[in-house]
């Protein structure tokens, strides 16, 4: 079972057994993204996923993992590695896990929560209107949010998501 996921640099050949995702199409860039997954018994092996690398997650709570890539959202399964669903060139820019194992992903205006699926996402209401969203560390299960007020791209704007009730504020 897929314990950790981290984004590394392309691997040397060989050293990690290798799987790649890669969905045809004819909009794919050229980019590709690593993600070296550590299992719970420590083994490590490497996924090679289609598009620029944006971010990558894990949450035991839905036993997935997503991997956000310029070209795709991509989800697998802890259990078997394998590919379950994915999302053709999203906007989202960043992605992070919530220590109650949901995910939070931004485009460059809006937060979502993401659920057991890639359909299940649920769209969080902001005290301001955002723009070029950026998440950055939890503490004390506050999530810190920059951003810019939209229309007001002077007035940059520091926020907090509450990591249980998922309400954003303006920090002080």
């Amino acid at each position: 079972m897929i314990a950790k996921a981290e984004l590394i640099t392309q691997p040397y050949s060989g050293e990690y057994k290798e799987k790649i995702f890669d969905i045809s199409s004819p909009w794919n860039s050229q980019n590709w993204t690593w993600i070296k997954f550590t299992n719970d018994d420590v083994t490590e092996w490497c996924g090679s996923f289609r598009g620029f690398p944006r971010g990558v997650a894990v949450s035991e709570k839905y036993n997935c993992v997503l991997v956000l890539t310029s070209d795709y959202l991509f989800k697998l399964d802890c259990f078997s590695g394998e590919l379950t669903e994915y999302e053709s060139e999203p906007q989202y820019q960043n992605l992070i896990v919530s220590s109650s194992g949901d995910f939070v992903i931004a485009d460059d205006y809006n937060i979502e929560i993401i659920k057991s699926t890639l359909h299940n996402k649920i769209q969080l209401d902001s005290p301001i209107e955002m723009d070029m969203i950026k998440f950055h560390s939890w503490s004390n299960n506050k999530l810190s949010i920059t951003c810019d007020e939209f229309l007001n791209w002077d007035n940059h704007v520091e926020l907090e998501l509450d990591g249980d009730t998922f309400e954003i504020t303006v920090k002080n």
